[in-house]
């Protein structure tokens, strides 16, 4: 696909689109709360944003699969692939292990549990809990589609919604690519059908991005409307805690990791700033996935070939926010409200369970299967997730742009190494709205 000329100004500059979007949103979401519930435009502002994310979580599955099956066909040239697999795990771990301990020493300090202000009547059980069997049940493909469905009941009603497995789709794309390059001649015209279909796709994706600073608007704007920020009162510590946490991570381990790796941060962050802002008010790691692969490869200039592998993957194991920073903390907060003890083996479990936790959940979601994992682990008390979930949308938007900032990062890191960024511009992240 050719790259577009980002030329001056607000047509070409698509950054700058999304950041005045990003300021309309907190205009109306502001003027939207002061209107009270249920006004004409806080829904609106939801339906546009559902819509949005809808679009972009439409395009996953083709998105996936076609550029896995690519991924593997290309990598027949690369001679050093199981070690860029090797390494991207291993800095997936060290990050995660960087990002726990942090976690740790902000619970310690800061003693968010002691510092509460919520009713202990609040506490209740979580209808969704982690276990460390997750892992091998969500990686096993159910049917070829990677289907799942969930069904729930409300006012006596069932309602059964489809989704797909992320992790279940990059299986059966591997297990696809694999055995087309195994057949030799036979496999080519599918690969040539996959490609055909790949660019398909990516244009699908185009259109879908440049929407992007409307649906920023939309969804930053239902946000502020539906939450505003006086949630955070009774537990303003806490808080403070998982957002100093996050931009510690964000801001000091992630810049030092590029640093030391010959990178630029200032490059970096620029050229991943669609895809964090996207994070940020959609709350999605695999809505934005679209987005995380389309910068990670034309804003960074990672290779498509490994990118297709990484990204995809990072976005069901790779959370910094949601598995280590976020589960360290709530974990500490739990102990310290019920008042119990926390030895040097506990503390070293959080850190065992927030670098491995993340593929025991990977066939599920959310922060809060992960707390349930660290807790169920530690022998703490289930109950103290209820405590926390009346902040959680105003945390899940800081833990879901970490995640999706280390999701980019990793790729970049491993490249970088690898010598795979030689002699490639990294141009910066107005050329991702290439046509």
């Amino acid at each position: 696909m050719a790259q577009a000329n980002p030329a001056a100004g607000l047509r070409g500059n698509f950054g700058l689109q999304v950041l005045i979007g990003l300021a309309i949103g907190l205009l109306l979401g502001f003027f939207a709360r002061g209107l009270g519930d249920g006004n004409a435009l806080a829904e609106a502002m939801r339906t546009i944003g559902t819509i949005f994310v809808q679009l972009l979580k439409a395009l996953v599955p083709p998105i996936v699969v076609t550029a896995i099956i690519a991924s593997v066909a290309a990598l027949r040239t690369l001679n050093n692939a199981g070690r860029l697999v090797a390494a991207t795990l291993g800095w997936f771990a060290i990050t995660a292990f960087t990002a726990v301990l942090i976690g740790i020493v902000l619970g310690i300090v800061l003693e968010p549990g002691l510092r509460a202000g919520v009713d202990i009547a609040a506490a209740k059980a979580p209808t969704t809990t982690g276990s460390w069997l997750d892992f091998l049940k969500g990686i096993v493909p159910g049917n070829a589609l990677g289907l799942t469905a969930s069904t729930s009941l409300k006012d006596g009603a069932a309602t059964t919604a489809l989704g797909f497995n992320v992790l279940q789709l990059i299986v059966i794309a591997v297990a696809l690519g694999a055995a087309a390059v195994a057949v030799g001649p036979a496999g080519e015209p599918f690969l040539a059908f996959n490609a055909s279909l790949q660019a398909i796709v990516r244009r699908l994706l185009f259109w879908v991005i440049r929407l992007t600073p409307i649906g920023t608007a939309a969804l930053i704007g239902d946000a502020v409307a539906r939450y505003g920020w006086d949630a955070l009162a009774s537990l303003g510590w806490f808080a403070l805690a998982v957002y100093l946490g996050l931009a510690a991570v964000a801001f000091i381990v992630y810049p030092v990791v590029l640093k030391a790796n010959g990178l630029s941060p200032i490059a970096f962050y620029r050229g991943v700033w669609p895809a964090a802002q996207l994070a940020f008010v959609s709350r999605s790691s695999i809505g934005t996935l679209p987005v995380t692969q389309e910068v990670t490869e034309r804003a960074l200039g990672v290779p498509s070939a490994y990118a297709a592998f990484a990204v995809p993957l990072g976005a069901t194991t790779k959370m910094d926010g949601c598995a280590a920073i976020y589960p360290a903390i709530a974990a500490i907060f739990v102990a310290q409200f019920y008042g119990i003890a926390l030895g040097v083996e506990q503390y070293l479990l959080i850190v065992l369970v927030s670098v491995l936790g993340s593929a025991a959940t990977a066939g599920l979601t959310g922060a809060v299967v992960m707390l349930t994992l660290t807790l169920s682990t530690l022998g703490l008390p289930l109950e103290g997730v209820g405590l926390l979930l009346a902040i959680d949308p105003i945390l899940d938007m800081g833990r879901t742009a970490v995640n999706v900032i280390g999701q980019a990062l990793v790729p970049l890191v491993v490249s970088k190494r690898a010598g795979l960024l030689a002699d490639r511009e990294q141009p910066s992240a107005g050329t991702m709205v290439a046509a």
